[in-house]
């Protein structure tokens, strides 16, 4: 949203690549073509669809055109993500890394060029010499890893299918929700970085008062030293250096038996509120949009969902007051409303498909509140018997499953002893055998192939599947259960966003725009006076984005930002 173009560098066939200058303004640069002259000989060649694109992170290129009023079609391939759906945990996808585990090539780095840290030039600075052959190898490297990583992809019918039908489809979706952006109303924000200060002070006073000394509640050495010499509480864990450990788990643990941690947790979660979010969002309002524009990484998780930085919006906690309290930041214009939709129980749903379970498909299938029904199915009684806390261990086994969860894991979230909690798991498999049974295929399949797949055939490797190290291999096989659900789940918002977006670029609508995704939720900006047409629209477009044993439900929600719209 913000860069300038210095020039453009092409290549059509292996070892013949060109650079364009068109802005280098060092000192006693040479003159170069005309930016604008050269964008116009290369607007109808950028706009064709029929012309083919191969780029690396091509969302990126698209969207700096943008600026420049050319939309980019045709884009055919991508260097990134052919390698990300090759292998997600293959290594990084970015092309330097690409080029040495590809070609053996090591290419000149951005570094080489422009120096490091304060002192580093910007583009535009560096001389045509060291520019031109750098900005060329860029665009001849790509095609050789196009040629290279591609046949491996084709090769793979399952493969070539999430490539050429999912991953490729969203790139230009991408980059128009990236430049959409989303209006943030910034007083807000600050009044409540303002609020958060203020606790933070508070905090620190009641930490200093039970620890009867100051000391910097950020610093491990400080809180090691307070926690574990002076107060003498139990050491649970050791770092590699053998000190005794501070990290977040730890204080968990800690915290339900001692004030101090707790105390310390709550302070770590708001001041990382303060500095992620309430004192950040404000300053990466873009002065010339008035929005907000966060970046969506296609390449970056191993099961296939996406991630965002600047503002990173997959993080922003939903269950407590402050995180609700940013989401209320995220707001409509003047005549028009925030609609959020999301995927009722998603993962629990692909987990009743996968499994094939009976009792499972028929819970769903019947439209049962499911944690309700599996304490009844759990607790020999009747749904309407179920009490809440028997729905909330119900719903934490539902949820452990999902991700592999140890009868010990069970015990520490639900705060039962260990005995007590494999007796619910031994009565919960028992109940639903076929999710047991899933999982045991599943592991054995993981250990087989060293990968598992999702129902579409995006496939997760696993490396340390057959580690010698007890605890590597048991956390693979906790992620070989979890990962064809969660990447499932990627696909089918993926699918989703591909759906909507075609829906809204068909009818040329402009009541409704497409800010965010958000883990299973796709949130919107739409016209108040079309709000029910579009509500009911993107409802049934998400709920066909894949034909499952269960149905797929989509919830929707509106309200002035956000938060109301949960």
């Amino acid at each position: 949203m913000v860069a300038n173009l210095v020039g453009v560098s092409f290549a059509t066939e292996e070892g013949v690549a060109a650079y364009v200058p068109v802005a280098h303004d060092y000192l006693d640069a040479p003159q170069q073509l005309d930016r604008d002259w050269v964008l116009a000989q290369l607007k109808p060649i950028l706009e064709d669809d029929n012309q083919a694109k191969v780029g690396q992170n091509l969302k990126y290129d698209a969207s700096v055109l943008a600026r420049y009023d050319i939309e980019m079609k045709g884009i055919k391939h991508d260097t990134m993500l052919a390698s990300y759906v090759y292998n997600s945990v293959g290594g990084k996808h970015d092309m330097d890394s690409l080029a040495l585990r590809f070609l053996q090539h090591s290419c000149i780095s951005f570094e080489q060029i422009a120096g490091k840290g304060k002192k580093q030039l910007t583009f535009n600075q560096i001389e045509l010499d060291q520019a031109s052959p750098y900005a060329a190898e860029d665009a001849d490297v790509t095609l050789r890893l196009h040629n290279r990583i591609y046949d491996s992809i084709q090769k793979d019918e399952k493969l070539a299918r999430i490539y050429n039908e999912v991953e490729m489809p969203l790139v230009p979706v991408l980059s128009r929700i990236e430049r959409t952006g989303v209006l943030i109303d910034d007083m807000q924000l600050s009044a409540q970085s303002q609020e958060i200060a203020v606790r933070l002070d508070e905090l620190e006073k009641q930490a200093f008062e039970i620890a009867e000394q100051e000391f910097n509640m950020n610093s491990p050495k400080q809180l090691q030293a307070l926690l574990f010499e002076k107060m003498g509480l139990p050491v649970i864990k050791k770092t590699p250096s053998g000190t005794p450990s501070t990290n977040e788990e730890v204080l968990q643990e800690l915290a339900l038996d001692y004030p101090l941690p707790k105390l310390i947790l709550e302070y770590r979660g708001l001041a990382k509120l303060k500095s992620t979010y309430t004192d950040k969002l404000p300053k990466m309002i873009n002065p010339e949009t008035g929005r907000v524009h966060t970046s969506y990484h296609q390449g970056v998780t191993a099961t296939g969902r996406l991630s965002s930085t600047d503002p990173n919006l997959q993080n922003i906690p939903i269950r407590n007051e402050e995180g609700r309290r940013i989401r209320q930041a995220f707001v409509a214009p003047h005549g028009y409303k925030i609609l959020a939709v999301d995927y009722s129980q998603i993962e629990l749903r692909i987990m009743a498909h996968l499994s094939g379970d009976k009792a499972l498909l028929d819970a769903f299938q019947q439209g049962k509140d499911i944690h309700a029904a599996t304490a009844a199915e759990i607790m020999g009684t009747t749904i309407d018997q179920v009490s809440s806390e028997q729905r909330r261990r119900a719903k934490a086994v539902n949820f452990g499953l999902i991700y592999g969860m140890s009868a010990f894991g069970l015990a520490k979230q639900l705060g039962i002893p260990r005995g007590e909690a494999q007796d619910y798991m031994n009565k919960y498999f028992e109940r639903y055998p076929g999710v047991m049974q899933y999982m045991e295929d599943t592991r054995s399949a993981a250990a087989e192939l060293g990968y598992v797949e999702t129902i579409f055939g995006r496939r997760l490797h696993l490396p340390e599947i057959k580690s010698r190290n007890g605890m590597r291999r048991k956390a693979a096989e906790r992620a070989a259960i979890n990962a064809p659900m969660q990447g499932t789940a990627a696909d089918i918002i993926k699918k989703a966003m591909l759906l909507v977006d075609d829906w809204i670029q068909a009818e040329g609508d402009d009541r409704v725009k497409l800010l965010m995704q958000v883990h299973d939720e796709l949130v919107f900006e739409v016209q108040e006076s079309a709000l029910t047409e579009i509500e009911s629209k993107v409802q049934e477009l998400m709920e066909s984005a894949a034909q499952l044993d269960v149905p797929l439900v989509a919830e929707a929600g509106h309200g002035d930002n956000w938060d109301q719209a949960h």
